[in-house]
């Protein structure tokens, strides 16, 4: 089966890189860039920068208002390039927002599943409900899961519970991001975690780059232009689907976006956890998760721990466990996908599987960088305890804690796990990518001993055509001399051998003249820079390289002849010396 792997790059799948800058309200310039101006307005605004907080009795609808009405230093550029301004008013109003409930009550049951359908006429009487909400007294959460979320209703929530616009930002813009705020001691807080994550989906009709391509070719050193623009076509996009597999089996890795905001108190009304549901085809729906988090209710491991401890916080870990099934999944099936084509390398080192080992390696790249923030996701909901836990007994509280911390800590046994997995995997493909080059190294290698062996072959033949152009060499220079039309050869004829050289003389010299200046660059040091009258005068050139050759050779000589001269002086005046000091002067010859 030919691999099919590439990341798809047609618009609808494609998205930017998350702006990390605006990730949490620790920035404090929200959704403001190095080169954008601050709102002079706000900037000289009286108004305190954290307003009181509204009853919602007689405020008029403050939830219009939002986020601005709650959060003053968010003005209306920054709102807008957060894109919370478009989810307010360029929201789909045809189809009604949903919201799905789930409410665990003190003893750790999941109980009155419902849905909320909400239509734009509709929006004055869901505010009265959730402004003046009422509650079970026994309800320990709940759990708020928003499809199709629209405008009014992102407003409504953001006013009522007095959410951070970030968690909004964070969540319309895919930006992982965890912070806390609001905290209060001994009563609540607040927490948002959105955190990326990679799950298997259905792969989709696009046409796979397989079949575009030629499986047939025997060395990836071997492709023509269509090839290279098709390469150039393709860019590896990390924050595109992944698509694995071909036909029926054909899977996306697809990046999903987990955004949560847990409202924890201890007030009677009881905790709250809302979750977004981005609306691509791809992300996960809120029914589906609304289902799964039901159905956690019913585990009975999680059932006791329920009922051991009030925290909220461990309905959050139930949506973090989501993540972690579908990382799991999707490591599966891509490693069954470099199985599969480690098989394929071995009958095959087509340039298409090449660039698929690659476009794997660049998205298991990015996924380290993913498991390393969920791993930091979960380390945070470790290190930030509940405020409100600390109304409750001390052994209640360290048993709360203790349950926390272990629960915490087999989601990071489980984080290392898909690492370590992501590893081998990353590992596994190199040793693939190494496969390939050893294949088309020895592919190639056995090409040049065949081009060699037809050389050696063309070069026996021509020398048979040159032994044979011998043997008939010498009778048509004969031919050739005794075909001439010259007086001493033929009596009847004009021409003579004289005409014959002066004519052929100074062609051959001409000819060898012009041949010499196009080949006479080799003999030149600046070779590029040599211009072509320059190279036609190497007669002349080689004529005063000559002498001057000449000239130093015989100055060469002469400085030799006088250092010779010079060494025999200096060895008479020592052997002179010598003689003198033994009371004999031998006088050499």
């Amino acid at each position: 089966m030919p691999s099919s792997t590439y990341a798809i790059t047609d618009s609808r799948y494609t998205r930017p890189p998350p702006p990390h800058r605006h990730a949490g309200p620790s920035a404090p310039w929200p959704w403001i860039d190095i080169h954008d101006e601050v709102d002079a307005t706000q900037l000289e605004s009286p108004l305190p920068p954290i307003p009181p907080l509204c009853d919602h009795n007689n405020c008029g609808g403050c939830w219009r208002g939002y986020p601005q009405s709650r959060f003053p230093n968010w003005a209306p550029g920054q709102v807008q390039r957060s894109r919370i301004d478009s989810a307010i008013h360029d929201y789909d109003s045809d189809h009604p927002c949903i919201i799905h409930y789930v409410n665990v009550d003190t003893g750790g049951f999941f109980t009155n599943a419902e849905k909320h359908l909400i239509m734009d006429g509709d929006v004055d009487v869901f505010w009265e409900e959730i402004a003046h909400e009422k509650r079970p007294d026994n309800l320990r959460v709940r759990a708020l899961f928003l499809e199709n979320l629209s405008g009014p209703v992102l407003q409504m929530l953001g006013a009522k519970y007095n959410i951070e616009p970030f968690f909004f930002s964070s969540s319309l813009s895919l930006i992982p991001s965890r912070f806390q705020e609001e905290v209060r001691p001994g009563k609540g807080d607040h927490i948002t975690i959105t955190l990326s994550f990679i799950r298997v989906v259905r792969g989709t009709t696009s046409k796979p780059l397989s079949s575009i391509h030629n499986l047939s070719s025997t060395s990836s050193t071997e492709y023509d232009a269509k090839d290279a623009d098709m390469m150039a076509g393709q860019v590896i996009n990390t924050q595109a689907p992944l698509r694995i597999g071909q036909g029926e089996g054909a899977y996306m890795l697809a990046l999903d976006l987990l955004s949560v905001h847990l409202i924890r108190r201890n007030d009677g009304l009881g905790s709250t956890i809302i979750s977004y549901h981005d609306r691509d085809e791809n992300a996960t729906s809120a029914p589906y998760l609304h289902e799964r988090i039901r159905f956690a209710g019913q585990s009975v491991y999680w059932q006791s721990i329920f009922q051991k401890s009030p925290d909220p916080t461990f309905v959050l870990l139930t949506f973090i466990w989501h993540a972690m099934y579908a990382w799991d999944e999707a490591l599966e099936k891509l490693y069954g996908h470099i199985c599969g084509m480690e098989s394929q390398i071995m009958s095959s080192s087509d340039m298409v599987l090449t660039r698929d080992l690659h476009t794997i390696q660049a998205h298991l790249l990015h996924y380290s960088s993913l498991l390393e923030d969920f791993r930091k996701s979960i380390i945070f909901v470790l290190d930030t305890p509940n405020p409100a836990m600390d109304s409750l007994p001390d052994d209640e509280r360290v048993l709360s804690r203790k349950l926390l911390q272990k629960e915490c800590n087999n989601l990071l046994i489980e984080v290392e796990r898909l690492e370590k997995s992501r590893t081998m995997q990353e590992r596994r493909l190199k040793n693939v990518m190494n496969l390939v080059f050893s294949t088309v190294n020895i592919l190639d290698s056995k090409r040049m001993q065949d081009l060699t062996e037809a050389a050696v072959r063309d070069s026996a033949a021509m020398k048979q055509i040159a032994y044979l152009s011998m043997i008939f060499l010498p009778a048509s220079f004969v031919a050739g001399v005794f075909g001439m039309n010259v007086k001493e050869l033929s009596a009847q004829t004009l021409g003579t051998l004289p005409h014959y050289f002066a004519a052929a003389f100074p062609l051959t010299a001409v000819t060898v003249w012009i041949v010499m200046a196009f080949q006479s660059k080799h003999l030149f040091r600046d070779r590029d820079t040599t211009s072509f009258w320059t190279r036609l005068a190497w007669p002349i050139l080689m004529v005063q390289s000559w002498f001057s050759n000449t000239k130093k050779v015989k100055m060469n000589m002469s400085s030799v002849n006088a250092l010779d001269q010079w060494n025999i002086n200096n060895q008479r005046r020592r052997a002179r010396s010598t003689a003198s000091g033994g009371g004999a002067i031998y006088e050499l010859a």
